[in-house]
């Protein structure tokens, strides 16, 4: 790769230094907040954080009061917009009162959009049609002059940003002082929000970007813990008066056979660090001990949980204590791969009667088998257990090696082996039986409250929230993340490595040049509010819906902490939930938070969502889970991809979308097999390549092996493509450079 060394030496020496403002979950780099405006003939945003007095004052937003702006935007749903349906209210009266005391009704505002309307004293009329971002989008694109404000994905807004019907927001920058200082403070969302290095719109914005969180753990395992006990915990022998037999071993050792792998983990207390050993010449690799004995003839649960016990033991040196053997699995010590977790998945489902009284328990789950958003999460959850980038990229399947080349995980060797390794455990019968059938209706609420499935890889508080389902004793909650083998082109390691980390979202909000068209009030009334949304109050609107659902101690606060009573989250201080928002939080949403946020608060829609609002929604059980692996990432037993440019560029997160041009994206656009609605989509109603070797292994047209598939990808584009961005990637870092010499 032709790379022009004194920039990139700059640029990372930039990068790093920038990126220690970027904190953990949820953080939110606050600029000063903009503050309420009130009403009154016009509002200005103020002039740039960065203006000197030898500089003329930055042009300030001025529009008249009142003015309307036309919003195609929302989240994913009819349910999820600016707006009630009528299957957010009561069905008789039409209208619902929520914990603010006031009554709303189909079709009004949700109760942040009112208050935007209220702050920067403008009108808002709805037009989104309840698609997601791609769709809606699409339903507008060619209609753009019907809206001045719309949804879409990164690429298809930066794509239409190039062909000049989205407005370029880094011309108005310095008139937004808190967009930009955000933007400042986190400089690998500069990049992935900059669609261009080229020509007059060198450095342009097209979208506002979205963050569900930032700088933190998105996705994790979560176990049933209980189950885990109760099978590997006792001085004594397991026994049960009946199981069932193992399978035939299908899945083959990953981890060694022989010799010893050193690991780091997290003391038991959180304290600190320490080094743990898996010995495997004192009992062997787990998995290549059971498929021996099921060589041999039958293998009862009750044995592989005696032979599971025994191995932790003696590979362990007793480092776990046989009454706390679990905690190889769900203790802050935790050390599990994923031959371990095999070996449990094979006696959970052949002790089934021990478990749940019945000969039905299934071992990995997605959230929803039908929906194909869902069992995506299970070759993502593949690429943390057997060490393969890109699986859970923020763009596309990308990634980059240690030099900085971009690399495409649909033609990456290790993705299939990854997905091949899945295919195994599904073929053993380790996986629920509906995990990828037409139609299937199967959902971790049914799982859970049936008491039929074991493990997942999702969101936390979502998730965890269903404890309410389960029976008492019983405990579903994060478990840390799996030790694997990785290469960060530094040669193969045994380590814990995320790549589910928050940065920019896909999604994000545009201006349609052809819907604001020569109205400067509707152009500075939109730019508002964008800027507004980044500030510190807007941060919290956008996050907790107004002041009337927190809990605020002096509505003339100038701070955070003077405003609200708060708790530390992150290091920082936000407030906490009104208790008639979290007990109407229960009663509407089932105590998931971000269904209640988005469908009847209407935040958490696009711009800055923090996590502070969601974890104090979360259930004690959560909170452990949760905990343990916050502490291994505050203490670097869990690695994770940066938002800044790395030394070692493995290790940096990739831009969500590239600055393309118009005539590379026409050119992106002609491989339709990889694209949104091809052979990878990650779409609800489409179908993904990956998806379909997990659960059915090899077939198909260009599907027939692991070497024909790849072969498959690289005609369908993905060498072409990859070289199309590799090129944008290099021309935006030596912008980025010359932008902050």
């Amino acid at each position: 790769m032709k790379r022009n060394s004194k920039l990139a030496t700059l640029l990372v020496a930039l990068m790093l230094c920038l990126s220690m403002a970027v904190v953990g979950c949820g953080t939110t780099n606050t600029p000063a907040s903009s503050g309420s405006e009130g009403a009154s003939s016009t509002t200005s945003a103020g002039t740039s954080t960065e203006a000197s007095s030898s500089q003329a004052p930055a042009p300030s937003l001025d529009y008249t009061a009142g003015t309307t702006l036309r919003m195609a935007t929302g989240y994913n749903s009819d349910k999820t917009g600016l707006t009630f349906t009528k299957d957010l209210v009561d069905a008789t009266t039409g209208t619902i009162t929520l914990a603010d005391g006031k009554t709303y009704a189909t079709g009004d505002l949700k109760p942040t959009w009112q208050q935007v309307e209220k702050t920067l004293s403008i009108k808002i009329e709805s037009k989104y049609q309840g698609n997601s971002a791609a769709n809606e989008f699409d339903l507008w694109k060619e209609k753009l002059d019907e809206v001045d404000i719309v949804s879409g994905t990164a690429a298809k807004l930066t794509e239409a940003g190039n062909s000049g019907k989205i407005v370029n927001l880094a011309k108005y920058l310095d008139s937004m002082p808190n967009f930009k200082a955000y933007l400042e403070k986190n400089p690998i969302v500069r990049l992935s929000v900059t669609g261009s290095t080229l020509g007059d719109t060198k450095g342009a914005i097209y979208f506002s970007p979205y963050f569900d969180g930032v700088n933190d753990i998105e996705r994790m395992p979560l176990m049933r813990t209980d189950i885990v006990k109760k099978l590997l915990d006792g001085e004594a022998e397991f026994t049960a008066e009946a199981s069932n037999n193992l399978k035939a071993a299908v899945y083959q050792p990953y981890m060694p056979t022989t010799g010893s792998v050193e690991v780091d983990v997290v003391k038991a207390d959180g304290s600190a660090t320490e080094k743990v050993t898996k010995d495997y010449s004192k009992y062997g690799n787990i998995v290549a001990k059971m498929n021996e004995e099921l060589g041999k003839g039958t293998v009862t649960g009750v044995q592989a949980v005696n032979m599971l016990r025994e191995y932790i033991d003696k590979t362990y040196n007793g480092y776990y204590a046989k009454t706390n053997r679990s905690d190889l699995f769900i203790g802050q010590n935790a050390a599990w791969d994923a031959d371990e977790m095999t070996a449990l998945l094979r006696c959970v489902v052949a002790n089934a009667q021990t478990i749940n009284g019945t000969e039905v328990m299934a071992g990995l789950f997605a959230r929803e088998s039908a929906n194909n958003q869902r069992p995506i999460d299970m070759f993502r959850f593949a690429g943390i257990l057997f060490g393969a980038r890109g699986l859970e990229s923020r763009s596309d399947y990308y990634y980059f090696d240690k030099d900085g080349k971009l690399v495409d995980a649909r033609a990456a060797e290790a993705s299939y082996e990854a997905v091949e390794r899945m295919n195994d455990l599904y073929e053993e019968g380790l996986f629920v039986s509906d995990y990828n059938v037409d139609g299937a209706t199967g959902k971790s609420e049914t799982f859970l409250a049936n008491n039929s499935a074991f493990m997942s890889y999702d969101y936390n508080q979502t998730q965890t929230v269903l404890n309410s389902k389960l029976q008492e004793g019983q405990e579903y909650r994060a478990a840390m993340v799996p030790v694997a083998k990785w290469n960060d082109g530094t040669g193969d390691k045994y380590f814990r490595f995320t790549e589910s980390w928050r940065s920019v979202k896909t999604d994000g909000w545009g201006l349609s040049i052809a819907g604001i068209g020569n109205d400067t009030n509707k152009l500075n009334a939109a730019l508002k509010l964008i800027d507004y949304a980044y500030s510190t109050e807007g941060q919290i609107l956008m996050s907790y819906g107004p002041d009337a659902f927190i809990k605020v101690k002096n509505a003339n606060g100038t701070t955070v902490e003077e405003k609200y009573e708060t708790f530390d989250f992150n290091g920082e201080k936000w407030p906490v939930i009104a208790d008639a928002t979290y007990a109407e939080l229960q009663s509407l949403a089932k105590g998931n938070y971000t269904n209640y946020a988005r469908q009847w608060l209407g935040s958490t829609l696009s711009f800055v969502k923090s996590q502070a609002f969601e974890y104090q929604c979360t259930v004690e059980e959560g909170k452990v889970g949760a905990g343990y692996i916050s502490t291994a990432i505050a203490l670097g037993t869990i690695k994770h991809p940066e938002l800044a440019v790395c030394e070692n560029m493995w290790y940096t997160s990739v831009p969500t979308v590239f600055p393309t041009t118009e005539e590379e994206n026409t050119e992106i656009n002609s491989f339709t097999q990889l694209g949104g609605s091809g052979k990878f989509s990650q779409s609800k109603n489409k179908d993904n390549l990956f998806v379909d070797i997990i659960s059915g292994g090899y077939a198909g047209e260009g599907t027939t092996d692991r070497a024909t598939t790849i072969a498959s990808v690289k005609t369908w584009g993905s060498t072409r493509i990859t070289e199309i961005r590799q090129v944008a990637w290099d021309s935006l870092k030596d912008f980025y450079a010359e932008i902050t010499k």
